[in-house]
């Protein structure tokens, strides 16, 4: 599943790499740039954490042409007043500025390195709402980004996670063999798809899958073992005999009315009790003045 994560051509699509300080995830992230750019697609990065020409590393050189790097890693801040481009200016208004800078005939894909970044220093909600309006489509045909899963709260990450059509959780590998990605991914119709691969980068960016790790609780139970009755040792009974299950089934329920009382209470006979008041001289009723006996 991996591979067809990457190599995915569906538009309006979020692709989100999580990473930790255990792995990083960040040659995962240059693979999807690399794919992208073999698709003959139009990428741009907002680098926040590396330079253009460490990003650049590996990267297949023949496409550069496509590629535009928005350089917030000199000063992600602004304080010099100089930067290119900086963490305030993740707006979808200075979004489509720098898109404009570089007229295509078709739609671009939005590289975020990384989100980390943008998170610090903006509200989450706030980001949310931009990164749903991103991966829409219009102008961004499709947004990837990197996060540091272990720098933020857990319902940060959830919140990016519950926005993100497809999620890779990057861990190290057993005996240092390859790495471990967990892949969960949402189809349109909202079906949720889930693999566990160990794969390896090689020196080009591309992925190699070496195996798929099962699942946990996917081993069938040994059907062999004898099932152990919790009542086996009780010193009272809980279970009913045959005669005592009918005589319960034919008891009445005190909430239920036989026929003989549902026709009793709906036609009531003659006979049938009713209370009449004849008010005396003592009782001294005003009908014009209700409150004439409150001495007020």
């Amino acid at each position: 599943m991996l591979l067809e994560v990457l190599q995915g051509t569906e538009a309006g699509g979020f692709i989100l790499i999580q990473d930790s300080v255990n792995y990083c995830g960040r040659h995962l992230l240059k693979s999807c740039i690399n794919t992208a750019l073999k698709r003959e697609e139009v990428v741009h990065v907002l680098g926040f954490e590396v330079s253009q020409e460490e990003l650049n590393d590996g990267l297949d050189r023949t496409s550069a042409q496509r590629l535009h790097f928005h350089n917030a890693y000199s000063d992600p801040l602004g304080w010099t007043g100089n930067s290119p481009f900086t963490v305030h200016q993740f707006t979808l208004e200075d979004i489509g500025t720098l898109l404009k800078q570089t007229p295509q005939a078709k739609a671009v894909t939005l590289v975020i390195d990384s989100l980390s970044w943008i998170l610090r220093h903006h509200d989450p909600a706030a980001i949310c709402q931009k990164l749903q309006a991103l991966k829409k489509g219009g102008v961004v045909r499709a947004v990837i980004g990197l996060l540091h899963s272990d720098l933020h709260q857990r319902g940060t990450v959830g919140s990016i996670c519950h926005l993100a059509t497809s999620v890779i959780t990057v861990a190290p590998g057993t005996r240092g063999l390859g790495a471990v990605a967990k892949i969960t991914r949402r189809t349109k119709s909202g079906k949720l798809m889930q693999d566990e691969e160990i794969f390896s980068i090689n020196e080009d960016l591309t992925v190699t899958i070496q195996s798929k790790r099962s699942h946990p609780g996917s081993t069938p139970m040994n059907t062999d073992e004898s099932e152990v009755d919790p009542t086996a040792h009780l010193t009272f009974n809980l279970r009913l005999s045959d005669t005592q299950r009918e005589a319960k089934e034919k008891l009445p329920l005190p909430f239920v009315f036989s026929k003989e009382k549902k026709s009793a209470l709906l036609h009531p006979g003659t006979g049938s009790g009713r209370i009449l008041y004849e008010p005396d001289a003592n009782d001294d009723y005003d009908q014009e003045d209700p409150d004439d006996d409150l001495d007020v």
